[in-house]
């Protein structure tokens, strides 16, 4: 365990001024409170707090922080409190101690609408003090570097966790040293064997080859002699993670994987980098398209570069990163920059960006959606790279990589993504799914009365353009909820005798906390409410006395003793649904829906014409409805449906093919449902699948009796 007195040294190194005796007193404290307490690994616990000081020593941060890193576990797990923290170190680490305490109770790996939830708390608490993620991050940095002491599934779900969340977040914030880290000792544990086969084969190319970095190196320093300006070189091999992702991501093996090493240029100025570029361009082939400016186009935490990728000794690729001293401090520490110290003041780095506005631009409009569009913005916006592009008016327009057309449209503005119907890219003419590349010039073109189609969904990336596409699309589909909706109560109130009238649908909207009686009408369409549970809330006493299991022998009321009945196959009426018989002399009485087109024969012949209706209650999924669907032909697309139908507890009794061309099925699906609420939530998720391209009752009216 490291030494209060050697703690203070190396924060000494970059803030001759600090507080001593605040340090030593922390020390002292966190010391006492953690007596007795021990690691998994039997060490001392204050051996990790300590750990966690020194790790944010190595990114220059204040005095505060340092507290905060040996306090941070003391409000949680010992006896100390929030009030005892503020009266002996202040107001300020009080509430870093209590803001990451409350951080490491978030359950960041949870269920996907607990986990929205939880990463709102995570960017609230970084938008009061970004020092408190910057305390957690170490945290997790130590834990990870000493994780072999946990058990297995402790270590794998710390891991995951790792990778999912906190090695993009501190990309996201351009701390790339302690991403890359925290990747590879996450990869270390979820896929040893992988990482082990790369290690190996650096090896045995080592061997092959000879020390690469090294003579790399020394051609760009003769280089840069050679045009005598002074720069610092620096280069390694890419972590085992890194090349990991590139092989999978490119579906490539490591032999054919070429730009496995890494090159830093570090100078004095903005000139010498454009020079130094210059130099490597004359000296090495440039590789095309791996060309970033962030210098003009600096990323939005203040990362500035210039990065290159070109062939060097013998065909390898190599990528070449150029930048200032004062750059290559923000590439360090990135958002951490801000409360970095250099000879005991505030560093006055013009790069470093205020956390204030980074954590506003980073959470932008993340309230329009709702919370899993929430979710699906933030993993957007932590895991992404950038492209920049143009209007035809020069601005520019940051998005992320895979960015299309639309992305650029809807980050314009929400009416001109809604209404787009074509693009060009530099003058060119291209369809809606093109993926945009750095520099390039892209004009939308809108259309009045165009509106945005459901297949959008998948060709957009960034989160604002999702939720507004989907947004829109609700509006859209209201009304043809909202109708649904009215057949639906219908239906769900004559069970239990009673009338879905305006009156009574606003009570239940009131009691179910609803706006209006067409918003409760929209959600019963659209399958976010059960019918049942609108009865329930107004007529609980007749809910209760209807919710009896009604005999599938007899589901239908109006016969006489004698009769026997049939579903008509033609239309496969279901419970729920107005339906009328339809007398057959030897064959009893054939159920007919009320909208059946075969009734249209039987006009004339009101005598055999009986009054039927089904009996209240709660029906056995036993009726049989044949669903005509049009899917993509697709890998794993029949079996979506089949497991999507399967989770809205409904039985496949029959499938058949009706056509099978190259690019889609189509096929009848024969279901067994309970009633006309069990039919319309099958249908409803099957309509939400991207793969399902057309889905109807499938109606065969040459099944007459």
């Amino acid at each position: 365990m490291i030494d209060v007195e050697d703690l203070i040294a190396l924060v000494r190194n970059y803030n001759p001024r600090c507080n001593a005796d605040l340090i030593r007193r922390a020390y002292a404290y966190g010391l006492k409170m953690h007596e007795g307490q021990f690691r998994k690994s039997g060490e001392p616990y204050f051996t990790h707090p300590v750990a966690v000081a020194a790790i944010l020593t190595e990114q220059r941060l204040d005095d505060a922080t340092i507290v905060t890193a040996l306090l941070h576990d003391t409000i949680e797990d010992t006896r100390s409190t929030y009030a005892d923290v503020a009266a002996q170190f202040g107001e300020e680490v009080a509430e870093l101690v209590d803001g990451v305490t409350k951080l490491t109770n978030l359950q960041l790996s949870s269920t996907e609408s607990q986990q929205a939830e939880n990463f709102r708390k995570l960017f609230m608490a970084m938008s009061r003090d970004l020092r408190v993620i910057l305390v957690k991050l170490a945290d997790r940095l130590h834990n990870m570097r000493t994780i072999r002491s946990m058990s297995p599934e402790k270590q794998a779900q710390k891991a995951r966790e790792t990778m999912e969340i906190f090695a993009p977040l501190a990309g996201r914030m351009g701390m790339q040293w302690m991403r890359e880290e925290l990747e590879d000792l996450a990869f270390k544990v979820l896929n040893p064997e992988a990482r082990n086969s790369i290690m190996r084969r650096f090896l045995t190319l080592q061997r092959e080859t000879g020390d690469v970095v090294h003579q790399i190196s020394g051609d760009i320093r003769h280089e840069l002699e050679k045009a005598r300006i002074e720069a610092d070189v620096f280069g390694r091999a890419k972590k085992p993670y890194s090349i990991w992702r590139k092989m999978q991501e490119k579906d490539l093996a490591f032999s054919r994987l070429s730009d496995i090493y890494g090159f830093r240029v570090i100078c004095g100025s903005v000139a010498d980098c454009y020079r130094i570029l210059g130099v490597i361009h004359q000296r090495w082939r440039a590789v095309p398209g791996r060309f970033k400016d962030y210098i003009s186009q600096p990323k939005n935490n203040g990362y500035r570069s210039i990065h290159t990728t070109v062939s060097g000794r013998d065909g390898k690729r190599v990528e070449v990163q150029i930048r200032t001293r004062e750059m290559h401090e923000v590439a360090e520490a990135g958002v951490a920059a801000h409360w970095s110290y250099r000879e005991g003041v505030r560093a006055v780095n013009p790069f470093a960006v205020d956390p204030a506005k980074w954590i506003a631009s980073l959470t932008e409009r993340l309230d329009e959606g709702d919370t899993d569009e929430f979710l699906e913005h933030v993993k957007l916006e932590m895991y992404s790279d950038q492209v920049f592009c143009f209007t035809p008016k020069g601005d520019v327009v940051q998005l992320p990589r895979g960015a299309t057309p639309l992305d650029f449209a809807y980050a314009i503005h929400t009416r001109i993504g809604n209404s787009c119907v074509s693009a060009k890219i530099d003058g060119i003419r291209v369809p809606l799914w093109t993926r945009l590349k750095n520099g390039q010039s892209v004009e939308i073109i809108t259309a009045e009365g165009q509106r945005p189609q459901a297949s959008w969904i998948d060709i957009v990336t960034t989160g604002r353009a999702k939720a507004a596409i989907r947004r829109s699309l609700r509006e859209e589909d209201r009304g043809r909820f909202v109708k649904l909706g009215q057949e639906l109560a219908r239906a769900a109130f004559e069970h239990v005798g009673k009338k879905a009238t305006d009156k009574a649908l606003r009570t239940a909207a009131k009691m179910l906390g609803l706006a209006d009686e067409n918003d409760l009408l929209a959600r019963l369409g659209s399958a976010e409410l059960p019918a049942r549970r609108v009865v329930e809330t107004l007529y609980p006493e007749l809910a209760q006395a209807v919710a009896e299991e009604v005999d599938s022998g007899r589901p239908v009321a109006g016969l006489t003793a004698d009769q026997e009945f049939r579903r008509a196959q033609c239309c496969q009426p279901v419970p729920g649904e107005r339906i009328v018989g339809i007398t057959y002399r030897g064959q009893g009485v054939v159920v007919h829906a009320i909208d059946c087109p075969a009734l249209e024969e039987f006009e004339d012949q009101t005598s055999r014409w009986v009054d039927l209706h089904w009996h209240s209650g709660r029906h056995k999924p036993v009726f049989t409805v044949s669903l005509d669907l049009t899917i993509s032909n697709d890998a794993g697309v029949l079996g979506r449906i089949c497991t999507l139908i399967g989770e809205q507890k409904a039985n496949i009794s029959d499938l058949r093919f009706t056509d099978r061309k190259p690019d889609f099925y189509r096929l009848i699906v024969d279901v067994d449902l309970r009633d006309v609420e069990h039919l319309h939530m099958v249908m409803t998720a099957l309509e939400a699948e991207t793969d399902v391209a057309q889905i109807s009752r499938h109606r065969d009216l040459t099944r007459r009796p």
